[in-house]
């Protein structure tokens, strides 16, 4: 689930819930599904961002040149945080 279909849950329960006289649809308990599709757009938006947040992952590079005078390898190790 997305973060725009988050919020049209969350939009579309609240005028369930608020909006819509009761008794339009018989047989369902406009309220009570308007609740409960306004929290799972609340726990899908939460999702969402948990998921789009940016990883901490760290990268480690080896970089190897040989000296022109010496002949000697020279070995080169960096590790950093990615994005």
């Amino acid at each position: 689930m997305r973060i725009g279909s988050s919020i049209f849950l969350i939009a579309l329960g609240a005028i369930l819930a608020w909006a819509v006289a009761p008794g339009l649809i018989p047989f369902i308990d406009q309220q009570l599904v308007g609740y409960i599709l306004m929290a799972v757009g609340v726990i899908g938006l939460i999702a969402s961002l948990i998921l789009a947040s940016p990883s901490r992952r760290r990268v480690s590079e080896s970089r190897s040149a040989i000296d022109p005078n010496t002949g000697e390898r020279i070995t080169r190790h960096e590790t950093r945080d990615g994005i």
